[in-house]
């Protein structure tokens, strides 16, 4: 069988990453009527490291048209945590580059407005480019004006040709989401001004691959990124990185500061510690990227372990937030609503509908009373904190918290 192409360098991809087997879209949570439908789709989660650009990344990927849809239900501003941190990085963008109302901020996969509100708020132009047409329409309803449309080179063409350049250009947590991801770097030169800024923030691989993060693995993420990867593509497109700050979202994520390749922007310090920390990890080397099945497995097993002695204990466990990569984790475990009698979560246009895969119904958080689990699973561990504080009387009847990766805790 003919090993499928990097979708950056086009090399062959020999090696694998993990194979998560058959999984349902992550965000794609069914209403009642598709429950009961029973037409629910899987698709092959598959992932592989690229030997020539190190590019780690899912095949057979789905069309982007079927995840991000007008149905499409992250909205970031339903993440307190989030939200703030999206205000702390306005407010430090506007200090560090002298951003006014004479400035231009646009930000690719705005969602609903959550970070360039904040910008509104400093009298700073924005403007978001979002594809999903119901988050972009409460981006406007919040005063940020929103173009619905994917971006990639010939989007970044069109913005220029509209007088439409940028000071400052973000892009969170949306380089892993992009099928093409060179089409996709390549629009950012033609609307940055020629001594502009672009920040991406992504999960560092080096900490999914360290801390066993394979649950951040499902269908919206293309790729899986390192600096390594990341510079070798900005390269390819007249960009460069000379900053970089290591965020403590989503598990331990890289704010990449990048611009032209003839900009004036210095390289610094912190960017040459990171390069020579990935080259130490061994993320240059194939060989550092086996035996990450083995880890996987583990955590799978000593997860199943634990639901068996819960159920043993007669103890009812829950779980807390309906996020992608908690719905990646149960389907590899293969449990489902007998195993966990429900999920809260805040976000009501998930209330009332099911998670893929593990059909455990959603309900809204001020249902865990009713419920009374003895165990809250909290699926999203990157918010831990946040869901134990908001959560924090179930301990009145003995519930305890608990977190599944990289192995089973409890948080009393």
């Amino acid at each position: 069988m003919t090993a499928p192409a990097c979708r950056f360098c086009r090399a062959p991809l020999t090696q694998d990453f993990l194979d998560l087997g058959l999984q349902p879209l992550a965000n794609a949570y069914l209403t009642p009527e598709q429950l009961a439908a029973g037409t629910e789709k899987t698709y092959p989660l598959h992932t592989r490291v690229c030997g020539s650009c190190f590019l780690v990344q899912a095949d057979d990927p789905v069309p982007a048209g079927e995840i991000f849809d007008d149905g499409y239900a992250y909205f970031s501003s339903y993440s307190d945590s989030w939200v703030a941190h999206a205000r702390a990085y306005a407010g430090a963008m506007a200090k560090r580059f002298g951003l006014g109302p004479e400035s231009r901020v646009i930000e690719v996969a705005s969602n609903d407005g959550y970070l360039l509100q904040h910008f509104v708020d400093m009298g700073v132009p924005v403007l978001g480019i979002e594809p999903t047409a119901n988050t972009a329409a409460a981006a406007r309803e919040r005063g940020v004006p929103t173009e619905v449309v994917f971006f990639h080179e010939a989007t970044g063409r069109d913005l220029a040709a509209r007088g439409l350049t940028a000071d400052l250009m973000a892009a969170n947590n949306v380089l892993a989401h992009v099928p093409d991801i060179g089409d996709f770097v390549g629009g950012f030169r033609h609307v940055l001004k020629p001594e502009g800024v672009l920040t991406f923030e992504f999960p560092h691989l080096l900490n999914l691959i360290e801390q066993v993060q394979f649950d951040t693995i499902y269908h919206e993420h293309f790729s899986y990124l390192s600096l390594l990867a990341v510079e070798t593509v900005l390269k390819a497109k007249g960009l460069r990185p000379f900053d970089v700050e290591l965020l403590s979202t989503h598990g331990g994520s890289l704010r990449l500061f990048c611009c032209r390749a003839e900009a004036s922007h210095a390289e610094t310090e912190a960017l040459r510690a990171l390069r020579a920390r990935e080259a130490a990890a061994g993320l240059g080397r194939l060989e550092t990227y086996g035996g990450f099945t083995a880890r996987v497995e583990a955590v799978r097993a000593a997860f199943l372990a634990y639901l068996a002695q819960a159920r043993a204990a007669g103890r009812k466990v829950a779980a807390y937030g309906a996020a992608a990569k908690g719905n990646t984790f149960l389907n590899y475990a293969g449990v489902g609503a007998a195993d966990i009698v429900a999920c809260f979560d805040a976000n009501p246009h998930k209330q009332g509908r099911f998670l893929p895969g593990s059909h455990i119904p959603i309900l809204a958080p001020d249902q865990i009373d009713a419920v009374r689990p003895d165990d809250l699973l909290i699926l999203p561990w990157n918010l831990r904190e946040e869901i134990m504080a908001q959560t924090a009387r179930i301990r009145g009847w003995g519930g305890r918290f608990v977190t599944a990766s990289p192995e089973p805790r409890t948080w009393d």
